[in-house]
């Protein structure tokens, strides 16, 4: 079991906690609905970090709730805000916390589909997952991340001009639309996110994206990837460019499903690691 803390120096208030509870906030497993039988996901263990479940005020009746893991040294850290997939917050995201947190970040994982008080990775019929996922509308989503932004700035862990997006699926186009909206982002990766919504939006970008696609992807045409490359140099974003994995489809950095591609998901996490260092996000 991890061993969840209150993060060193924070008092009760800053998380807007009047009490906790031995019960997690989030789904223990994999979404049910994506788990393959023959996966083998990546399992990283807790030590040397830090795991807590906060709640971060977002002007919303019920305040929004959050995973973060983060390194047990003393410290400002570079902050990674890791956005899910249509299956909310699992144990596949929770890892990806916990693997950044290894690499000397604070990473941050909100559960923007929250307000449902529908427990999404338990929901084994898909039908039933994107009717709950689409009442989550932009400015709501944008609007939780300036939350979650402006949260880390005031932690004592955070190095506040050291804040990094990346997201998957459903959250990669959240990761383009931070990059545009939110001014504390400094670099965003993007990892098969929908494109072609934001492909007009290109020269609203004000942090560089790296996006990161599967020439097999079903629902993102290589095609808006050009689009987007295309959009990109028109505005003179130079900062921002897209990488396409010929081989791989939808999905590929999901160690929990049919659609893992090991080597497309261990290039594409070395780029976003240098992306962010670049970006001054390390």
């Amino acid at each position: 079991m991890l061993d969840l803390t209150r993060p060193e120096g924070s008092l009760p208030r800053d998380f807007h906690i009047s009490r906790r509870t031995l019960t997690s906030m989030f789904f223990a497993g994999y979404a049910v609905a994506a788990l393959s039988a023959e996966a083998a996901p990546i399992v990283t263990p807790p030590d040397g970090i830090i795991i807590d479940e906060v709640l971060i005020p977002n002007g919303a009746p019920q305040p929004l709730p959050a995973y973060v893991a983060r390194p047990k040294s003393a410290g400002r850290r570079p902050v990674i805000v890791v956005v899910n997939e249509v299956f909310g917050i699992h144990d596949y995201i929770k890892d990806i916390c916990r693997r950044l947190a290894k690499l000397g970040y604070v990473a941050v994982a909100p559960a923007f589909f929250y307000r449902s008080g529908i427990d999404l990775p338990a929901i084994s019929d898909f039908s039933k997952i994107m009717p709950v996922v689409q009442q989550a509308g932009d400015a709501q989503v944008d609007g939780d991340v300036r939350a979650t932004t402006n949260w880390v700035r005031a932690q004592a862990f955070a190095a506040p001009a050291k804040i990094g997006i990346t997201g998957f699926c459903w959250g990669g186009a959240v990761v383009w639309r931070s990059a545009m909206v939110d001014p504390d982002i400094k670099a965003g990766v993007a990892w098969y996110g929908k494109l072609s919504p934001l492909i007009a939006r290109a020269g609203e970008l004000h942090a560089p994206v790296l996006g990161l696609y599967g020439g097999k992807d079903q629902g993102i045409p290589v095609t808006d990837v050009e689009a987007m490359r295309a959009a990109l140099k028109a505005a003179g974003k130079s900062g921002s460019d897209l990488r396409v994995y010929p081989e791989a489809g939808h999905g590929f950095h999901a160690d929990y499903r049919a659609s893992y591609d090991a080597a497309a998901a261990e290039d594409g996490w070395k780029r976003m690691l240098a992306h962010f260092k670049a970006n001054g996000v390390a």
